[in-house]
């Protein structure tokens, strides 16, 4: 077993209570509100924009070529093609790219953002690597759990789609890799890289109930 399942082992009941989430399982049928859902879009979209220079910051501390092209690979194709994919979403419902630009983030958001962003500058590529690991693996977990919920084409089976399709699969595959061979290379960072794969798990949940409630700030 790896540690990136051995991470997974650890945190089941964070992945369990993600399956049940309310915006999890009204999104898989399709009738999640769409005020909560633009939520997630814009939301996500200024997340996203941190999750870019999370792997651009990890990719200037790996010390192989290939490592540090394939985190910078992530950082562009976030800023690319991810960036592109929000802004469709946004379009659908006649949200403007200015709209996503200005929004305002939560603070949820602004806590994952910032401890990401943290981890990034102060820990190590293995820190990082684990903190930046329960999103993709999450998001593939998670919307696989969708597919299997879902009945049916409906409105939102583009963001099933998306984060079931063979690229993302292979993505989230090469973080999983990344995680292994930074625990092999590192063992003595094993237990930061759990707290940090802790931290985020947990703030991947509450992302979904931030966009579920659309919290916002309330002074």
């Amino acid at each position: 077993m790896g540690f990136s399942d051995e991470l997974l082992d650890e945190a089941t009941e964070i992945w369990e209570a993600q399956k049940q989430h309310p915006f999890v399982v009204e999104l898989a049928r399709g009738e999640l509100d769409e005020d909560a859902f633009l939520c997630w879009v814009k939301q996500d979209y200024r997340y996203l924009l941190d999750y870019a220079r999370v792997f651009s910051v990890a990719g200037a501390k790996a010390r192989d070529e290939e490592t540090m092209t394939s985190l910078m690979d992530v950082a562009h194709t976030t800023l690319s093609y991810e960036m592109d994919l929000h802004r469709s979403f946004a379009s659908d419902y006649g949200v403007s790219r200015e709209e996503l630009e200005s929004t305002t983030k939560a603070p949820t958001c602004v806590a994952y953002t910032n401890f990401l962003v943290r981890t990034a500058y102060e820990g190590s590529l293995a820190e990082t690597a684990a903190a930046f690991y329960p999103c993709g693996q999450g998001y593939l977990d998670i919307a696989r759990h969708m597919d299997e919920l879902a009945d049916g084409e409906h409105r939102y089976t583009p963001f099933i789609e998306k984060y079931t399709s063979e690229e993302f699969v292979e993505a989230v595959g090469w973080m999983r890799e990344l995680v292994d061979d930074c625990a092999e290379r590192f063992p003595g960072e094993r237990e930061r890289m759990r707290a940090a794969f802790r931290r985020s798990a947990r703030l991947e949940h509450a992302f979904w109930e931030m966009c579920y409630t659309q919290e916002g700030w309330d002074v």
